[in-house]
């Protein structure tokens, strides 16, 4: 089996967080031990000394994992508490995220576990310091890739460069999410409808699923997931390719 997989997005507020909750608590009830990484989190919440990930805490709750000892740390290297790029908050606190020790995070969590399941932050083009982006750490880890897109107007455009940057990079894109972020806007079903199957035939690219929406999203709401697994006809798909 692969040793992970990263979900991205074609922006910022896509909704990767849910994606790869359901994907992590999807691919546990089928047997795999997969654990979640947040490399790096802008917007930490803080809670006395410590800054807290909401989307890794969303992740966690979701998958009823609890992190044996020092392994919440590996799951998140870096932690700012400025909601901004990555490279802005690490310039701030005067330490920037460092992709060699992201590297060394997860590889230390694959030495107790079988897969990770990691979520960028930002979209692939986010510097992470003054030198490299999200898509270096992207070519370093090398995992199989799922894109998160949005449904509504400009996301054809925002959705292929993504897709032919992946990859131009090399990279094993498995397919596009579609989320739908916000309610569907009367008069507008007919541009999400179209959408997707235009990306797919421009971009040669699967849909692995179309996310419905929901309002005051949950980890412990089980209608969520049930959901989830509805709108996901990928997941097996997913599976099958981290298993080659």
């Amino acid at each position: 089996m692969k040793r992970g997989i990263f979900i991205t997005g074609t922006d910022t507020g896509i909704g990767k967080t849910v994606v790869t909750a359901g994907i992590l608590r999807w691919l546990r009830r089928q047997g795999v031990d997969a654990v979640p990484m947040k490399p790096v989190q802008t917007g930490a919440r803080r809670e006395g000394r410590r800054l807290i990930s909401p989307d890794l805490e969303f992740c966690l709750a979701a998958s009823g994992i609890h992190p044996a000892s020092g392994e919440e740390q590996l799951m998140l290297p870096y932690a700012y508490e400025p909601a901004c790029s990555p490279h802005l908050a690490g310039r701030l606190a005067g330490k920037y995220p460092e992709i060699l020790q992201i590297i060394k995070c997860a590889e230390k969590l694959l030495q107790k576990h079988q897969l990770i399941v990691v979520e960028g932050a930002g979209g692939i083009m986010v510097p992470l310091n003054e030198n490299v982006i999200m898509l270096d750490l992207m070519k370093e880890m090398a995992y199989p890739v799922v894109l998160v897109s949005r449904f509504g107007l400009g996301t054809i455009n925002h959705t292929l460069l993504s897709v032919n940057t992946l990859r131009a990079a090399g990279l094993n894109l498995l397919g596009v999410v579609f989320n739908r972020t916000e309610p569907t806007q009367s008069g507008s079903e007919f541009i999400e409808a179209d959408n997707p199957e235009v990306i797919t035939r421009f971009g040669n690219v699967p849909v692995l699923g179309k996310l419905r929406h929901f309002e005051n999203l949950s980890p412990e709401r089980q209608d969520i997931w049930q959901h989830f697994e509805a709108d996901m006809p990928g997941l097996k798909c997913i599976l099958d390719e981290l298993r080659r």
